[in-house]
This record gives C-alpha cells, sequence and structure tokens, in this order.
C-alpha cells in the first residue's frame, strides 16, 4: 500500500508541472496578445471582450459534458476568486501599463509568487520551505533585472504605481482563494464559474465594447477572440488543474517564467530582440523557479492538499460533528 501513495503524487506532481508550463507559455503570450490589442481597443472592452469568449467556449463545453454545478460552499469561493483574477487583476494590469512602462509593471507585479508563498503557509497552512522561499527569491532578482533592462526614466506615474499594487494584492488573494474553491469543485467548475462570474462584473464595459469594436480593426478583434480561447479559457483551466495538484507557492512560483515567454514571443512576434541584461534576468528566473520547484526528502507532496481540505471543510462542518462521530465510532462494538 505504501508504494501505491508514493507513485500517486508523483504522478500528479508530474502532471501539475506539464500544466503550469502550459499556462507560462499561455499567459506570456497574453502580453503580446493584449499591446497588440490596445493599440484600438480600452482596458475594459478588451477585458469584457475575452471574458465573453472564454464564458461562451466553456460554457458550451459543460453543456456537452453535462456538468452539474458544485456544491453551494463552493460558489461564495469561486465568486471571489472570479472576480479579484479574471476581473479585478486584469482590469488594474491593463490600466497600469498605460501609465508606467513594462519593466517597472514586471518588477511590481512579480512580488506576487512570493506573497503567495506567504499566504499559502499561513491562510493554507502549507508552511514555509526554504527551497520554496529562497527559489523565489532568486526568481523575483531575476524578474528586477529583467525590469530594469526594460524600464523607461520617467515612464511611470502615481496612479499606475497604485493600481499595479492592487494588482498585484487581488492576483495573490485570489490564487489562496482559488485553492479554497478547487477543495470543493473540479478544477473546470471552478475556471468555468468563475469566468462566468468575472463576466458579469465587466459588464459596465459592454458599451464602450461595442462602439471600438464597430471601429477596430479585424486584428484587434482577432487578438481579443485569442486572448479567450487560449490565455483565460485554456490557460486558467491548466492553472486550476495545476493548482489542484500542487501547493499553491510551488505553483505559483511558475508565474516567475511569464517574463521569460512574454521576452521570447516578444522577440519573435515583435522583433523586440531583449538586452543582455535581460537574458540574464530570464536565466535567474529559470534557476529560481527550479530550487523552488525541488523537493527535500522531509517534505510531504500530499501534505498540502491533506492541509487545504481540512480547512475548507471545517468551515462548512462543526468540529463537535466531527468528534461525536469518532466518539461513535469508538464505543460501537466491532462487527466481523
Amino acid at each position: 500500500m505504501g508504494s501505491v501513495h508514493d507513485v500517486v503524487p508523483a504522478r500528479g506532481e508530474h502532471a501539475a508541472f506539464l500544466a503550469g508550463l502550459t499556462t507560462v507559455i499561455l499567459r506570456g503570450s497574453a502580453f503580446v496578445a493584449i499591446r497588440a490589442a490596445g493599440v484600438m481597443l480600452s482596458p475594459g472592452p478588451i477585458a469584457l471582450g475575452r471574458l465573453t469568449v472564454s464564458s461562451a467556449i466553456l460554457t458550451a463545453v459543460a453543456l456537452l459534458r453535462r456538468e452539474r454545478l458544485p456544491g453551494r460552499s463552493a460558489w461564495l469561493p469561486t465568486t471571489v476568486f472570479g472576480i479579484l483574477f479574471l476581473g479585478g487583476y486584469s482590469l488594474a494590469l491593463n490600466a497600469a501599463e498605460r501609465q508606467v512602462d513594462a519593466g517597472t509593471s514586471a518588477m511590481i507585479v512579480n512580488t506576487g509568487p512570493l506573497l503567495i508563498a506567504l499566504l499559502a503557509g499561513v491562510v493554507l497552512r502549507e508552511g514555509f520551505p526554504k527551497g520554496l522561499l529562497a527559489g523565489c527569491g532568486v526568481a523575483l532578482v531575476g524578474c528586477v533585472l529583467i525590469g530594469l533592462a526594460t524600464t523607461r526614466s520617467g515612464g511611470s506615474s502615481g496612479t499606475g504605481l497604485v493600481l499595479l499594487v492592487v494588482a498585484t494584492l487581488a492576483y495573490a488573494s485570489a490564487v489562496v482563494v482559488q485553492k479554497v474553491a478547487l477543495a470543493r469543485a473540479s478544477a473546470f467548475q471552478v475556471t468555468w464559474l468563475g469566468c462566468a462570474a468575472a463576466t458579469l462584473v465587466c459588464l459596465p464595459f459592454a458599451p464602450a465594447l461595442a462602439g471600438q469594436a464597430a471601429a477596430a480593426s479585424g486584428g484587434a478583434i482577432a487578438w481579443v477572440i485569442y486572448l479567450g480561447v487560449m490565455p483565460t479559457a485554456l490557460g486558467f483551466a491548466t492553472w486550476s488543474y495545476a493548482l489542484r495538484r500542487a501547493s499553491a507557492g510551488r505553483v505559483a512560483s511558475f508565474n516567475y517564467l511569464i517574463p521569460v515567454a512574454a521576452i521570447l514571443l516578444g522577440w519573435a512576434y515583435l522583433g523586440e530582440r531583449p538586452s543582455m541584461l535581460a537574458i540574464a534576468g530570464g536565466g535567474l528566473c529559470l534557476i529560481g523557479v527550479y530550487v523552488a520547484r525541488r523537493r527535500s526528502s522531509a517534505d510531504n507532496p500530499a501534505g498540502s492538499a491533506r492541509a487545504i481540505r481540512r480547512t475548507a471543510s471545517s468551515i462548512s462542518r462543526s468540529p463537535s460533528g466531527a468528534k461525536d462521530s469518532r466518539r461513535q465510532g469508538k464505543d460501537s462494538p466491532e462487527k466481523a
């Protein structure tokens, strides 16, 4: 029996690793797509457009699969996750990038994974593995180097910096809430209903989207559709899959690879050749994620899953009921 329990977490970690890499590539491409669509569309309409596309796709998949709604205990964390991450984070970041250069944005937003690791250690009781914190620190230095390589002098505003802080806090908080939601619903359900909640919140941008889309080029519309299909619908599905099967801190460390993917895709598609400083920063990001992903022999890969289940179930079940059931089982006579 021991060998079975040893193999299953390893397979789950491997699947989470592949899902995390898929998410990194898709989110890296989103930066290129947002820049291309942002020439003719403002942040609000872009957010609503991509959410409308992703919600339509995920709803169609749900109908084909005859997907059932999750239990009521999953509704609140799923809704909060969708509003914070898919709605609030995207809007704040898109608006901030119009007032703050890309380098400064990268340096501030990429404090998010480290903040997630700290929040998950406290709220989700995942602890504070030394390797994870060290890896996040190394990767954060890499992001700072990438930021310095792309920072424009005098290119930041106070409002833009505040928006970046809001985006980072929304992102980090949403991941912790999402981890709770994934203990009560499937990865698909959390992604699907989270997108639906975020779409409803962004509906006030519908008039602006209609007006700007009518005057936008076909290329800009195509980029919005791409954002809805790939980085949002598929990207958040793979993210939820990874987060369900590994600790929030380790999955969040993958996000340090997003600037690397964005640089490579920007080089390939936009012709933006990275500087040596940016390349060095990307190397540190790779090393940091490798260190953060390493698991010491003392780590228990199933520990965080059990901890989050206990955290989630304690909200909906009374402790006294659990004690009574254990006492009843202990006092009842054994049957042959």
